[in-house]
C-alpha cells in the first residue's frame, strides 16, 4: 500500500535535483522571478523548468505571488532552516565542541 509522501519527503525530492537547487539560487540571488526570467539561466524547455517549479511549489520551497497577469516565483527559506535545524545542527555542536576544546588545549600555557 503507497504511502503519502511526508513534508521532508517532498523537501528532500526537491533538493535532490540539480536544476532546481540551480532555480532556488537563482530565487535566492534575485526574489519574485517570471518564468522567463528563470528560463533564460536554465538550457530546458519552459515546460521542464515549469514541472521543476512545481516540484518546488510542492516541497513548500517556492510561493507564488500574482501580480497582474505575471506570475513571481519568491524563495521560502523555511524549510531549508527547518532541514538546518534537524540534520545540521545537531551535527555540528560537537564539531565546535571538539574544535574549542582544541583551541583550549593549544592555548594552554606550558607549565
Amino acid at each position: 500500500m503507497a504511502q503519502d509522501p511526508t513534508d521532508a519527503d517532498l523537501l528532500f525530492k526537491a533538493l535532490a535535483d540539480p536544476s532546481r537547487r540551480t532555480l532556488l539560487d537563482l530565487l535566492y540571488a534575485h526574489d519574485g522571478r517570471t518564468l522567463n526570467q528563470l528560463c533564460e539561466h536554465l538550457d530546458m524547455t519552459r515546460q521542464g523548468v515549469t514541472r521543476h517549479l512545481a516540484v518546488l511549489e510542492a516541497a513548500n520551497l517556492v510561493a507564488i505571488i500574482w501580480h497582474g497577469r505575471e506570475k513571481l516565483h519568491f524563495l521560502n527559506p523555511v524549510p531549508l532552516q527547518d532541514i538546518y535545524g534537524r540534520w545540521i545542527a545537531k551535527f555540528e555542536r560537537p564539531r565546535l565542541k571538539a574544535l574549542d576544546d582544541l583551541k583550549q588545549r593549544l592555548e594552554k600555557p606550558n607549565g
